[in-house]
């Protein structure tokens, strides 16, 4: 067997939060940095914002945006062929045909 088979192990391992908060855990990392931590999510504080680190949100936004322009300025052209697929027909039509 390895000797060198497990990373090391730190019962203290630093977490930094980007809102300034520290904390301690065990890890096999010294150091870890996180963006979001309990004392600044939306879930544990209650409040109610955005966690928007890549733009998600704005992305999406904008599709939606576009979809709206889009369909209010495009119409679905139907064909011969799409209206006598849609067309209902009654039993005596149906039945004329066989």
């Amino acid at each position: 067997m390895k000797k060198a088979g497990h990373p090391k192990y730190y019962q203290e391992a630093t977490v930094s939060c980007a809102c300034g908060n520290t904390f301690k855990v065990g890890s096999t990392r010294a150091a870890i940095t996180v963006e979001i931590c309990y004392k600044c999510h939306p879930l544990f504080t209650g409040e109610e914002r955005y966690v928007d680190t890549q733009g998600q949100v704005e992305k999406f936004a904008k599709r939606r945006e576009f979809a709206k322009t889009y369909a209010a300025t495009h119409t679905k052209k139907t064909t011969k062929e799409d209206k006598k697929r849609t067309a209902a027909k009654s039993l005596k039509d149906l039945l004329a045909t066989v």
